[in-house]
């Protein structure tokens, strides 16, 4: 798993660069209202494409827990209705979803996106499981663990937790495949059929959220996953109504960006220039401070990749700063939390853009750090 983990960072910061591109460019195409239907949902297809490799490249990095989380308080409920249609169309008509709801369900702090990861992957596990159609049932509850309970390979600590429980009718599993089960590549799958990276990485983002992951499984008696979640004590943020797309936030101040992908800095120097902003670009850290200097006038905010050859992202910043006290800085990244926390940003920092993005996304990120 660390062997592979560290595969999966070394790539993510090339790979999540070029899905920037192809996602970002198909963002902008799609934003013209003079396009054709038919060449609309061609470029949806591109831009759909983008977002499942960003996914893949996610779950490399989840399941060796070192995949950059943006938690939030949630509701295992809601975040479970939402992705109820979803979650019926990938197991089919053949099998039936029963959801069984504590009305009185407790919060968990996790990221919104990994929580859809782990409905999908345990949901398309039951469904190879139950070739001839059967059950899959979502089943959450309050627990509350007065004494930590021991297993073979970890424990459970006392604590309140969040229980979500999916279980299935299926083919389950002998004890020796489920000793193996949680290993990244593993799968009992035909060749074609499955990458071996659906239940590691849901015990990757699992532990990652703080949490623990529990199977019980007989051969002929379907499977049973229990994911104990840490309850939190906190309220649950309103959001606005998503039922109509609102304008995207502008600006009229002026950006320099530091990026050494041309085409990934060319994409936001469209994307920026777009929503109202005075663009500036430099390929490194060096460059980037040499055209704040020959620039005549104030720059608001800096947004820089964090490894860059030479100067740093880190290293730019302070120099920035410390020339330009009253600008901002935005930093943004493909690479793994651990990499991040090497050049001096904190995870979960505030000012983080974590590649790839959308135009929505980095608007909004924007006006953010802004103000």
């Amino acid at each position: 798993m660390e062997a592979v983990g560290k595969l999966a960072g070394g790539v993510a910061h090339d790979f999540n660069n070029l899905l920037g591109v192809i996602i970002g460019y198909s963002d902008l195409i799609l934003d013209h209202s003079s396009l054709e239907e038919k060449l609309k949902s061609k470029i949806e297809q591109i831009k759909k494409s983008g977002q499942r490799a960003a996914a893949l490249t996610g779950q490399l990095l989840a399941y060796s827990r070192k995949q950059i989380l943006q938690p939030r308080v949630l509701s295992l409920n809601s975040s479970i209705t939402d992705a109820q249609k979803m979650l019926q169309r990938l197991i089919g008509e053949d099998l039936e979803l029963i959801l069984l709801f504590a009305p009185d369900l407790g919060l968990i702090k996790a990221d919104p996106t990994q929580m859809d990861q782990i409905f999908l992957n345990l949901a398309v596990n039951a469904r190879d499981a139950m070739p001839r159609g059967g059950k899959l049932t979502f089943k959450t509850e309050n627990l509350r663990v007065y004494e930590t309970m021991s297993f073979p390979s970890f424990e459970i600590l006392p604590n309140e937790y969040v229980v979500l429980t999916v279980s299935d009718t299926g083919v389950g599993m002998d004890a020796e495949t489920q000793a193996r089960i949680f290993e990244p590549f593993f799968t009992t799958k035909a060749g074609g059929k499955g990458t071996g990276l659906g239940l590691a990485t849901v015990y990757g983002i699992v532990k990652q959220s703080g949490g623990y992951v529990l199977c019980e499984s007989y051969p002929e008696q379907g499977t049973s996953f229990r994911i104990f979640f840490p309850r939190i004590r906190a309220r649950l943020a309103t959001s606005a109504s998503q039922s109509e797309r609102t304008p995207l936030p502008r600006g009229s101040e002026t950006i320099l960006v530091a990026e050494d992908a041309e085409s990934l800095r060319s994409l936001i120097r469209d994307f920026l220039t777009q929503l109202g902003y005075t663009v500036l670009e430099a390929g490194n850290g060096r460059d980037a401070m040499y055209v704040a200097q020959n620039y005549g006038s104030p720059i608001q905010l800096l947004l820089t990749d964090i490894v860059m050859p030479g100067m740093g992202g880190q290293e730019l910043a302070q120099n920035f700063v410390a020339k330009y006290p009253s600008s901002k800085v935005l930093y943004m990244s493909g690479y793994t939390d651990d990499t991040i926390v090497r050049h001096g940003i904190e995870e979960g920092a505030a000012a983080l853009l974590t590649k790839p993005f959308t135009m929505e996304t980095i608007a909004q990120k924007l006006r953010e750090v802004l103000k």
